[in-house]
């Protein structure tokens, strides 16, 4: 795979970013993307390693050497080909994923691993500006009927393959666009929309119809979908926020992250805002929560005018390189410093928040927190202790929590008479995804809990498997790491 000697001759190089000054003005992506010579070593450095871990590590299971040969050897439209064979939105993980696979790259036992995303976002790209990605509707159609509820990556994934093997899907959205998290939870600079609305009028030529502005379970009975569709598969995603129950968490000023970034995303489209104008511009801004929503609430933040920006994270600070108990080709917990960060905001770790202050007006004034550490107990387990005498109060004027999701509202849920796990997702098994109730199928953060984009996709595609065989008494759609290369 590769050049034989490449991982020797070649250092691994990414995409440049446009100065932070000039990127704060706008919202669009601003990478600077490498010459095709480049991304041609670039593959080189993929080494003939006999067995490549990097599968492991990528959910999608990927074919990752392959296409890595192929861009060193100049061929773009096979290279297109083998990474459609597996993943259905390359333009999306090549973007957003945290790319579990270079942490289990061989090369990256001792060495900088090869640039697999940065990669792969150059092959679709490529596949894009010539023309290579058509719509490939099925050659026939069976009679059967499927409701595909939730357009995230994982809706989407499991729309496409089992559009192509030939079901009728419907696809309900409840917001105004379909596109989920990738559309209104992730920032125009990470992800521009147009990508998304791209790759949709792609899936709409193939033959899947969108049904947006729907709410299944409040505009639309859940039922009426077990009477109309053959099957259903639900992708609504973990949607509920995870709240921060100490004094003062009602304040006007105290806001949660998805309401922020959707709120800004719709504004950056040119899109009618719900509720009140969120904005922070000129004030002292604090992000709660130290993971990628709390890194994109930076960003925002930032380019919305901010005076100043502070992140804090509960866990302690990892190291930067591997932990000990984490060994190679394990995903470590190490330190990562995004492009966000980057951009001028401060981060505290160790930190607890314990109370929000309100001013005058009874609007946000302060919050106060403690520092914390971490300690194990006789059983191995984390245990968190505050350190007395570490309290101290911030001034901020607006506070945004970025906690993460704690499962799948139950709205849906009930209607169905769905079974739940100890997690609050619906509960199914990856031998089949199905629910407890015959022919509702579930799939991607609504069944694992909240994840990874590069999850949605697996969960989605793989869902649609077991949904195709439920309908059919058999199917060819391929499950994880399985080809389908005429597919691109």
């Amino acid at each position: 795979m590769g050049k034989i000697t490449g991982f020797m001759e070649y250092g691994r190089k990414v995409e440049a970013h446009d100065p932070v000054d000039e990127r704060l003005n706008h919202f669009r992506e601003f990478t600077l993307p490498l010459k095709s010579e480049e991304l041609h070593r670039q593959g080189a450095r993929c080494m003939d390693c006999g067995i490549p871990f990097c599968h492991s590590g990528c959910p999608l299971g990927n074919l990752i050497p392959d296409f890595n040969d192929a861009v060193y050897r100049g061929q773009w439209k096979k290279a297109a080909e083998l990474l459609h064979a597996t993943n259905n939105f390359p333009e999306f993980t090549g973007r957003l994923c945290p790319a579990p696979c270079e942490e289990a790259c061989v090369l990256g036992i001792n060495q900088d691993p090869v640039s697999i995303e940065n990669i792969e976002k150059n092959i679709v790209e490529k596949a894009f500006e010539e023309g290579w990605v058509s719509p490939q509707p099925p050659a026939a159609r069976t009679n059967k009927k499927v409701a595909v509820v939730g357009s995230g990556p994982a809706g989407l994934a499991a729309a496409q393959q089992l559009n192509r093997a030939g079901h009728r899907v419907t696809v309900f959205e409840r917001d105004e666009k379909p596109g989920g998290l990738l559309r209104f939870g992730i920032p125009d600079f990470k992800l521009g929309k147009e990508v998304i609305d791209r790759r949709l009028g792609i899936l709409e030529k193939e033959g899947i119809v969108f049904r947006c502005g729907v709410h299944v379970g409040v505009d639309l009975p859940a039922t009426s979908l077990l009477e109309d569709f053959d099957a259903l598969l639900l992708c609504g995603g973990a949607t509920v926020r995870r709240k921060l129950p100490i004094p003062g968490s009602d304040l006007d000023g105290v806001v949660q992250a998805m309401d922020f970034l959707a709120q800004n995303n719709r504004k950056v489209s040119g899109d009618p805002i719900q509720g009140e104008p969120i904005s922070a511009r000129g004030k002292q801004v604090i992000v709660i929560g130290g993971g990628d929503t709390g890194s994109d609430c930076i960003g925002t933040a930032l380019r919305q005018g901010a005076k100043s920006v502070v992140n804090f994270e509960i866990l302690g600070k990892p190291p930067l390189g591997r932990p000990d108990g984490q060994p190679w080709p394990f995903w470590p917990m190490r330190l990562r410093t995004s492009s966000s960060h980057r951009e001028g905001a401060e981060r505290f770790f160790s930190i607890s928040t314990k109370s929000f202050n309100a001013g005058g007006k009874g609007d946000l004034k302060s919050l106060v927190t403690v520092d914390v550490e971490w300690t194990k107990d006789t059983d191995g387990r984390p245990r968190l202790s505050e350190i007395q005498g570490t309290e101290k109060e911030w001034p901020c004027d607006l506070v945004l929590l970025a906690l993460g999701f704690t499962g799948s509202e139950p709205t849906l849920v009930q209607a169905l008479g769905l079974e739940m796990d100890h997690r609050t997702n619906i509960k199914a098994s990856e031998k089949d995804y199905k629910t407890n109730l015959p022919g509702v199928f579930v799939a991607g953060d609504q069944r694992r809990g909240q994840s990874l984009i590069v999850w949605a996709i697996s969960e989605g595609r793989q869902a649609a498997h077991h949904v195709d065989d439920f309908l059919m008494g058999g199917s060819e759609l391929p499950l994880k790491g399985d080809g389908d290369l005429p597919r691109v």
